[in-house]
């Protein structure tokens, strides 16, 4: 009679965990592995998820707030905020001189809307890192004679400013209207410069609104002058 010598049989749940082991030992094995189990992986994701984490420093986030600009932005800019701060001394003198309703009205229009156009031409100027005023020798028209217009946009010689201080009802009132029309046919000019020449789409856009806000007020203007 042969004799077998008894093997003690591990419990089931001890079996099962050895198998649990050894997969566990496998899949590690296989992680672990060279270049060569990698390949066609895409790593797509992660490299946006990198990507999206990254924040422009301040002062990309400045350069891109400020907007792309150029030589004719600046000088557009620049030569605007005194353009319309003269425009602004005219209309307001409209309140106590002139007698037209319609003149006072159309005064009181171009103060509102050039006012605020001011405070966002001189935000350019700093955003870019530009003075709010260039030099003498880069503005043009803004040393006067007795008589002279300027050569900047129609800007009034101080002797034009004195006349229409001193003009009271139907006189100021066909004064202001002449001098506001060569005034806005300068602003127009230099407006159709800055659409041309111009790179900021800001700036660009501002000279497109001032094309056509003002030359619907000169030809108001021209019709108030033909009946004063």
């Amino acid at each position: 009679m042969t004799a077998f010598t008894h093997v003690p049989r591990r419990p089931l749940h001890r079996r099962l965990a050895l198998v649990g082991i050894v997969a566990a030992g496998g899949l590690l094995v296989a992680g672990c592995g060279g270049d060569g189990d990698t390949k066609g992986m895409d790593h797509t994701s992660a490299k946006e998820s990198a990507t999206s984490e990254v924040t422009p420093t301040s002062e990309a986030t400045a350069g891109s707030a400020a907007g792309a600009f150029n030589d004719a932005d600046v000088s557009f800019a620049q030569m605007m905020i005194p353009h319309h701060e003269q425009a602004l001394e005219m209309a307001r003198l409209a309140d106590d001189r002139a007698s037209n309703a319609r003149i006072k009205s159309l005064a009181g229009q171009i103060e509102k809307a050039q006012d605020p156009e001011i405070t966002t031409l001189k935000s350019w100027l700093k955003g870019w890192g530009e003075p709010e005023k260039a030099s003498s020798g880069e503005m043009p028209g803004m040393h006067h004679g007795a008589s002279d217009k300027g050569a900047m946009g129609g800007m009034m010689s101080e002797g034009d400013m004195r006349k229409l201080k001193a003009a009271k009802g139907s006189a100021f009132d066909r004064a202001f209207a002449s001098m506001m029309i060569d005034h806005h046919k300068g602003a127009i000019a230099m407006a159709k410069d800055e659409k041309k020449n111009g790179r900021n789409a800001k700036a660009k856009k501002l000279a497109d609104d001032v094309v056509k806000n003002q030359s619907t007020e000169v030809a108001t203007l021209r019709t108030l002058l033909d009946r004063l």
